[in-house]
């Protein structure tokens, strides 16, 4: 069996990836285990990633384990109470035993800067889900001079991202978004994960015919095309959804984490727009399908505008 393991200290999205790196990649195993050591930490970007990725290994019907040293003292408590284990498949083995009581269930909505992981399906529409994340992604942020258009543009980015996953996502699996405050860290992350067709697997069987100068870029750099121009497989001026959602974040000087199914960019905002040198871009990254976004947001804004 496979082991990937989690040492002591934070995993957020970029460590979670050197950490899958580092192995065998997981949807190339038929039994792995991810081990939380003593310590070990993770933010909630990683924490929605790595659901979306456990969930669609027990599809593939591998066999995973997920064991937990500190038990619910660590990590595996904190993941409770972020309702991890309410959408984790039932197929995936837990060490020590599941919770016996949800501690979302119990505790949630009770602490103003988290938002619990949701699940997004259509048969299960959560309506008032945009709602929730821009309350708390503005109360967060409230010592902002911008606290209140950044509330506007917040509840705009984060209905476009879910709405995108109903519409394009097409998979049987669960989308999920959650939000947590860092104060120590003067941030606020927003994720948002779907299991489906990811970007490049719809855009680049269109771009000979709708954006032929594109086609022989590489995904990565295809990729940080679709935010600064507005790529949409049904042709330009169309689905520029995304686009629209980076340039907002931008503007309130948000980072922005999007991960393809093996492709990776983290953009960072200039003195206008995402730039190319200001894209981090990573290619050849174990296979995790869909399409994973995180929204960094600073609590307060301590530099000079």
């Amino acid at each position: 069996m496979v082991m990937i393991e989690f040492r002591k200290g934070w995993a957020d999205a970029t460590r979670l990836e050197q950490i899958l790196r580092a192995g065998q990649a997981p949807h190339d195993c038929a039994e792995m285990t991810f081990g939380f050591c003593p310590d070990s930490k993770i933010m909630i970007d990683a924490a929605v990633r790595l659901l979306a990725l456990l969930n669609q290994l027990d599809q593939c019907t591998r066999r995973v384990v997920l064991r937990f040293d500190d038990g619910v003292a660590g990590v595996m408590g904190y993941l409770d109470r972020m309702g991890f284990f309410d959408h984790l498949s039932k197929g995936i083995e837990v060490i020590p035993d599941r919770p016996t009581f949800s501690g979302a269930a119990l505790h949630g909505g009770h602490n103003a800067g988290i938002v619990e992981i949701a699940g997004i399906n259509p048969k299960l529409r959560d309506q008032d889900l945009p709602t929730r994340l821009t309350t708390a992604l503005t109360m967060a942020c409230g010592s902002r001079s911008d606290a209140g258009a950044l509330g506007n543009a917040a509840w705009t980015i984060f209905t476009e991202l879910i709405d995108n996953v109903f519409s394009h996502s097409q998979t049987s699996l669960d989308g999920y978004a959650a939000l947590q405050v860092y104060p120590r860290g003067n941030m606020v992350k927003v994720a948002v994960s779907d299991s489906g067709l990811g970007i490049m697997q719809t855009l680049r069987p269109v771009l000979s015919r709708e954006f032929p100068m594109l086609a022989r870029l590489s995904d990565t750099e295809l990729l940080v095309e679709v935010f600064r121009q507005g790529l949409s497989r049904h042709g330009a001026d169309r689905g520029c959804g995304l686009k629209g959602s980076a340039a907002k974040a931008m503007k309130y000087k948000a980072d922005l984490d999007v991960r393809l199914p093996t492709i990776r960019v983290r953009l960072s905002p200039g003195a206008v727009n995402y730039r190319l040198n200001t894209a981090y871009c990573f290619e050849r990254l174990p296979l995790i399908w869909g399409t994973h976004i995180c929204f960094t947001f600073k609590t307060n804004l301590q530099e000079k505008e």
